[in-house]
């Protein structure tokens, strides 16, 4: 499993939220320091879309 270095966080919401994409075979998926997770995509753009709308919800 690879973890990426890609993150965003959300400033303006109070509580921290940092997302990054991990590899897991042929899937990415994005997680957050909150708990969430992302669908696992074979795209890493997709990952790391799906991060980016959990830090603007």
């Amino acid at each position: 499993m690879t973890q990426q270095g890609r993150a965003a966080s959300s400033p303006g919401d109070g509580a921290a939220h940092t997302t990054t994409t991990v590899e897991h075979g042929p899937f990415c998926l994005a997680r957050c320091t909150c708990g969430w997770r992302g669908p696992a995509r074979r795209a890493r753009s997709l990952a790391r879309a799906d991060a980016a709308g959990h830090t603007h919800d």
